[in-house]
């Protein structure tokens, strides 16, 4: 790349007004579902400055950035154009690369450049990656690389409109002191906030009246020439955010504070939508008179931003939690209990014999038996407040809330031991799967996530020491089983 090209390619990034900027949750979804899609242990979105690689959202890497000359990503944004490398070992470019020689030890990487729009209006540039990475080379179908690429639009139009966003602020700001002079820009404003969706409007505190530009009411869904004084803007939210942005009015008004906010917007025909608002004061002599903003439809966005949510929080094999979604939730859950001093238990489910459908009847066949046991997960209504969700492989966890979690924690046990015993046929014999549980209960020797699992892990283990298909409770030395213990099997 040229260094003239360069130099603009570094100033659309500026523009951004992104860089060293916190986490998002838009763009960490995106991030986890690029990653679930390929299977890889590493995802980013990387964004290519002057002299180091940032990552706006990252997954399976602690640094939040480094040195450029090492990054595998600037080839991508040199070449503008998607970069696959199925294994960098086997490629003279990349094989001897810091990060493949060392940690995090890439082996398969795959980038999608991330183009942004010049200021002079000429052909957007690259200015990062969505790229994924993993320590095993992979080959992905032409499929995955489309959806891929796919995923990578949306991060564009997020950046985009967000640039957009800032600069429609700022002309929103510039506007109020000349509306009257400034008629031309004013039909080109018009135009962007009709392609943007960003509608503006001015408070007057004095004498109360309000102006409202012709997106702005199309937002609303009101005839651009309704009196603002006949309509009561806060009737629009849904009463928990209207609440939110009446905060932020008054803060306004009392202390010059502006604010950014993501609402739920109910138009004037009844349509639920989802607004982004900010606003700021109009300040005089040091005084705020008038508050100015802009209001702009994010439903789209928010609606993809949403599916992308609830793909990474879920397992697609068995439709349970995932492992991000149940850590997230029994982060929560520790929390409540400790101010309302209720009762939390973990139970970690491990299937035996799993392996040996696997080998003996394909993986397509353990696949169901991984179907039936979330099924039978899903309707164990017998324990009560739970949430169940799958860790990975053959293992699942089950969070309990309440008596389940404590005086009827060993029934709840017993029973799920009797329901996930499941038997498949195989050739001339049967396989009998079962499940060995360890469970572990929230106190003061196991007061977080990380020492409440490894309570239910070291009571599976003692449990699949002493018998295959019974339970243990950490800290109790007896073994759970069914009634009939028989059907436990011994411990191999």
């Amino acid at each position: 790349m040229s260094p003239a090209l360069e130099e603009e390619r570094l100033r659309a990034l500026r523009t951004l007004e992104v860089l060293d900027t916190a986490p998002e949750a838009e763009f960490d979804a995106i991030v986890e579902g690029a990653r679930h899609l390929f299977g890889c242990s590493m995802a980013f979105v990387s964004l290519l400055d002057v002299n180091r690689q940032w990552f706006k959202a990252r997954y399976g890497l602690d640094e939040a950035e480094t040195p450029r000359d090492a990054s595998i990503c600037q080839h991508t944004v040199a070449a503008n154009e998607t970069l696959v490398i199925p294994d960098t070992r086997a490629d003279p470019r990349f094989a001897t690369n810091p990060f493949v020689t060392g940690r995090p030890h890439i082996r398969f990487y795959a980038g999608v450049p991330l183009r942004i729009s010049a200021e002079d209006g000429r052909p957007p540039l690259p200015i990062g990656t969505l790229c994924v990475a993993d320590n095993r080379p992979q080959t992905p179908p032409a499929d995955k690389i489309a959806l891929f690429e796919g995923m990578a639009r949306v991060v564009e139009s997020i950046l985009s409109t967000r640039r957009i966003s800032n600069d429609r602020l700022r002309l929103a700001v510039e506007r109020q002191e000349a509306l009257v002079e400034i008629e031309r820009a004013q039909r080109l404003l018009q135009q962007a906030e009709r392609m943007a969706r960003i509608g503006s409007w001015r408070l007057d505190l004095q004498t109360g009246r309000s102006h409202w530009s012709a997106q702005t009411y199309a937002i609303h869904h009101l005839p651009p020439d309704t009196d603002t004084a006949a309509i009561e803007p806060m009737s629009f939210y849904a009463p928990g955010d209207r609440a939110l942005l009446q905060q932020a009015l008054v803060a306004c008004k009392a202390e010059g504070r502006s604010w950014d906010l993501e609402l739920d917007f109910i138009n004037a025909d009844g349509v639920q939508r989802r607004v982004r608002t900010m606003g700021e004061p109009e300040l005089r002599d040091g005084k705020v008179v008038a508050m100015i903003g802009v209001i702009q439809d994010i439903t789209e966005r928010y609606k993809v931003e949403r599916r992308l949510r609830a793909y990474a929080l879920t397992d697609d094999l068995t439709g349970l939690a995932s492992r991000r979604a149940f850590n997230e939730q029994i982060d929560e859950a520790i929390v409540s209990a400790r101010e309302h001093s209720s009762p939390l238990a973990v139970a970690i489910i491990d299937l035996d014999r799993f392996k040996e459908v696997n080998d003996r009847l394909g993986h397509p066949a353990g696949d169901e038996v991984l179907r039936v046991v979330a099924a039978r997960l899903r309707a164990a209504d017998y324990l009560g407040d739970y949430l169940a969700a799958r860790l990975g492989g053959d293992e699942f966890v089950v969070l309990l809330r309440g008596t389940h979690a404590r005086e009827r924690l060993a029934e709840g046990i017993g029973m799920l031991l009797s329901e996930l015993r499941h038997t498949v046929s195989a050739d001339d014999r049967e396989i009998t799967v079962s499940a060995t549980i360890g469970a572990c209960v929230l106190d003061d020797a196991h007061a977080d996530r990380s020492t409440l699992l490894k309570g239910a892990d070291e009571a599976l283990y003692r449990a699949k020491r002493g018998r295959r298909g019974t339970g243990a409770i950490a800290g109790r030395p007896e073994l759970l089983a069914l009634s009939d213990s028989s059907v436990a099997e011994p411990a191999r």
